[in-house]
Parts: C-alpha cells; sequence; structure tokens
C-alpha cells in the first residue's frame, strides 16, 4: 500500500501527465506502481501519450519528492483516498480530470448523501447573505451536505449558517492541509471538522495561488450533484465552477438579483443565458433535482392536527383535496399562483405533513 500511494504521489506531481493522462497510464498498467516498471515503448503505445507526457516517469526528483509528501502523511495522520477506493466521492469519480489523490480531515461522510456545492461573490451583499440564511433553515429538514470553498464572501457566510443548523459542510482547499487560507477563517475549523471538515488535492508544499483556486473549482463543481451561485459579479471564480459544473452535465442553479446590482450580474446573465435554473427557494432546487422528500426528512412526515394554514396554502390543499393528485403546473393553474410560489409553498406544506410527492412531479393531500 505504501508503494501504491508513492508511486500514485509521483504520478500527481510530475509536470505534463496530468489527471487524465494519469488514469490512462494506471488503466492500461494495473496500477500506480505497474506505470513504472512497464517500458517505454509499451507506454508510448497508449492513445494520447506521447513522449512529453512520460519523460518525467524517469526523473528520480519526484520520487524523492513524493517520499518526501508521504512521510509528511504519515506523521501527520493525513486521511486520504485514492480514485479507485470506494469511498472516493461518487459524483467526482465520474469526472474525468477529478484528481488521484484526495486530502481531508475531520468528520467527513458523504456516502449515500445528497451534496449540493454553493459558491458565490467574496463580495456578499446583505441581499446575498439574507438568502443564504433562509435557503439553508429550508433545505435543513433534508439534511443534505453543503459543500462550497471556505473563502470570504458567500462561501463561509454558507458555511457558517450550515454548521449552525447541524449541518455537514466541507470546505475545498487550495492548499495543503497544513495551512487554512484565509487566516481569519481559523476560527471556523474546529466546529466545521466536528461536522464535516476539509478536502484538498494540493501538497503540503503548495500554496494558495491563483491558479490552484481555478483548479480548486473543479472539485466543487464535481463532487456534488448540482452547484447554486447565490452572487457573482460578471467575471469571476463562481462562474468558472458554474461551467465546469455544466461541462460535467450537472446541474447549475443562480439567484436572481437587480438588473443594476453589479453583483448579481453574473448570476442574472446565467439564467439569462439558460446556464442555469432560476433559484428563488429550496422549493425550486426540489422540483428541479426532483428529491424525494419522504426518504430524506429525518422523521417520517406526519399529518399535523388543526395546523393553521395561510391564504396559499390554504387555496393549494382545497384544490388537491377537490382535484386528487395533480402536477405542479395543474395546482399553479387550478389555485391561481405563479409556478415558482406554488413550488415554495408545496415544499412548506410537504415538511406540515400536508402533502406528498408522487412520481412525476406529482403531488396529492394527505
Amino acid at each position: 500500500m505504501m508503494e501504491e500511494l508513492i508511486s500514485a504521489l509521483r504520478l500527481q506531481c510530475i509536470p505534463n501527465i496530468g489527471d487524465i493522462s494519469s488514469r490512462k497510464l494506471i488503466a492500461y498498467c494495473g496500477g500506480p506502481t505497474a506505470v513504472f516498471k512497464e517500458k517505454k515503448e509499451a507506454l508510448l503505445k497508449i492513445g494520447g501519450i506521447g513522449t512529453k507526457i512520460i519523460e518525467g516517469l524517469y526523473d528520480s526528483r519526484y520520487l524523492k519528492a513524493a517520499e518526501n509528501e508521504y512521510a509528511f502523511i504519515k506523521e501527520h495522520s493525513i486521511e486520504y483516498v485514492y480514485f479507485e477506493d470506494k469511498n472516493y466521492p461518487k459524483f467526482l469519480r465520474h469526472c474525468q480530470d477529478a484528481p488521484l489523490i484526495l486530502f481531508q480531515k475531520g468528520a467527513i461522510n458523504i456516502t449515500d448523501r445528497k451534496i449540493i456545492s454553493i459558491v458565490g461573490t467574496r463580495n456578499i451583499t446583505p441581499y446575498g447573505r439574507q438568502f443564504c440564511e433562509q435557503f439553508i433553515e429550508e433545505l435543513a429538514p433534508l439534511d443534505p451536505v453543503i459543500v462550497s470553498g471556505f473563502a470570504y464572501g458567500v462561501d463561509i457566510c454558507i458555511q457558517k449558517a450550515a454548521n449552525a443548523l447541524g449541518l455537514q459542510t466541507i470546505g475545498c482547499l487550495a492548499h495543503g492541509l497544513n495551512q487554512i487560507y484565509p487566516r481569519a477563517h481559523r476560527k471556523y475549523c474546529a466546529p466545521i471538522e466536528k461536522n464535516g471538515g476539509f478536502l484538498t488535492e494540493f501538497w503540503s508544499t503548495s500554496k494558495p495561488d491563483r491558479e490552484n483556486f481555478l483548479r480548486r473549482n473543479r472539485i466543487i463543481a464535481g463532487i456534488s450533484e448540482a452547484t447554486i451561485v447565490i452572487e457573482s459579479a460578471e467575471k469571476g471564480g463562481s462562474l468558472v465552477t458554474a461551467d465546469i459544473a455544466n461541462s460535467y452535465n450537472r446541474d447549475v442553479f443562480a439567484v436572481p438579483g437587480r438588473p443594476k446590482d453589479p453583483f448579481s450580474a453574473g448570476t442574472n446573465t446565467l439564467i439569462k443565458q439558460q446556464k442555469a435554473h432560476l433559484l428563488t427557494s429550496a422549493a425550486d432546487l426540489v422540483y428541479h433535482l426532483n428529491w424525494d422528500l419522504q426518504k430524506k426528512l429525518t422523521n417520517p412526515i406526519q399529518k399535523q392536527l388543526f395546523v393553521e394554514l395561510d391564504e396559499t396554502e390554504h387555496s393549494i390543499y382545497s384544490f388537491l383535496q377537490q382535484e386528487g393528485k395533480q402536477f405542479l403546473d395543474d395546482i399553479a393553474m387550478g389555485s391561481h399562483l405563479p409556478i415558482f410560489k406554488t413550488a415554495s409553498t408545496l415544499l412548506s406544506m410537504e415538511l406540515k405533513g400536508l402533502v406528498r410527492p408522487l412520481p412525476g412531479k406529482q403531488f396529492e393531500a394527505i
């Protein structure tokens, strides 16, 4: 196991190889160590593998670097997952450029869990902060894992909100686990590690350079089934994350903002160009991802006796009682409500035990 890990680390640090070519080499040879034992002539027969890619395989400097990083991993009891391990993130595994190795610390447990990535501007506005807190509060009963980048602004806002409500939250870092950037966020590490933790592909020798943040974004986009952009200027790292998520054929959501707000320019453009679904509440997410709330709530839904309904809830409930099971669009039309309002209200009513979702995005009164 030690030899395989060192060989994987060695592949990870050799220039010009990269994750895609490394996977090709491993698949052809049967394992990381076997790559370094294979003859050069045989390796050159692999499609897309040329002399420039494999020349680093014979450079002893990269073996020494891998051995040093292995020593650091052992000394500090760093947890790691190899891309062929069973506990490697299942969504990320399907991305062809996923990291060979992920390093982690904390209490991360994402097996059979709903995972959502949430990103946005570092210059979060009061509107963005309010949406973050409200959205997480709405989503909390479904107990999803919240992934972000642990940066200033939207990232730390959403991770603090998730942690406060007992949700597992994971910070994807653009550097090794021997440091925290930004330093001001060190005070949040302990509570996040208690219920969640940190992931990175970077070694202890890596610094939080700009290119590392861009590489980190593909992990944020790839590890989850959907990426949400809360706020973004016309250009920004969160838009890069959204583009990567789209390239992985993952759902992307964006929160709309005022037309003249500079920190909603990016999200509005995503929606306008149909690169993201419009997101106004947790109900929109549940609707588009077709989540089954009956299975995701910690406790079974039970109808609350004598529950008080507001006017909108009463309209929907009366319609469903009269008409039986109905599609979302028909419920909206029959209740004389916009679809976004109907979807949001139905989610609230599900949590109260008044309606249940059915296959095909239908609902019925309980």
